[in-house]
């Protein structure tokens, strides 16, 4: 039951403007969002720039209408980059957090302009001294806390209790 066969809908932003809810309409599978398949659809649109972010999600209509969506990986076919969106949850009112539709940002550093060093550089100061660093387990879907003083708080706790932190996520 991680299938659905609700209407499924994508936004695509990028640095130069976004193409607009755009529903999914022809996979290249006969019966499409079946559970371990992959669908493959294309969506015409101007250029973009480089992708920051998706919005998916579907109409929550008809029976079993709940989806545990894997990730979502966009190919663009002018610069041959390919833009990967880690999801790993349900897109389910009665599962997970109840959400239909879920925000996601870009999660593969290859799809940034320049080199890795460049991407390093600018997110370093997120490891400076005296930063509290958070990371978020999907597999426990509890958090990790690093603090400036050298402790680690790996409890597990499903909520933010340390106010400003800079939180980063863990494949598990």
């Amino acid at each position: 039951n991680a299938g659905t066969e609700a209407d499924v809908y994508i936004s695509v932003y990028g640095e130069r403007g976004d193409t607009g809810s755009r529903q999914l309409l022809r996979s290249q599978k006969p019966k499409k969002f079946l559970r371990g398949q992959t669908d493959i659809f294309a969506v015409e649109a101007v250029n973009l720039g480089h992708l920051y972010k998706i919005v998916i999600g579907h109409n929550g209509l008809g029976a079993g209408n709940g989806w545990f969506l894997d990730k979502v990986v966009i190919k663009d076919p002018i610069t041959d980059l390919d833009y990967s969106f880690l999801c790993h949850r349900w897109l389910d009112q009665g599962q997970d957090d109840g959400n239909i539709a879920r925000e996601l940002t870009v999660t593969d550093a290859s799809a940034f302009p320049g080199s890795k060093e460049k991407l390093w550089s600018a997110e370093k100061w997120k490891f400076q001294e005296g930063n509290t660093l958070q990371f978020y387990n999907r597999l426990t879907r509890g958090f990790i806390c690093l603090s400036p003083d050298s402790r680690v708080d790996a409890l597990g706790d499903k909520k933010n209790k340390y106010g400003k932190v800079f939180l980063m996520w863990m494949c598990a």
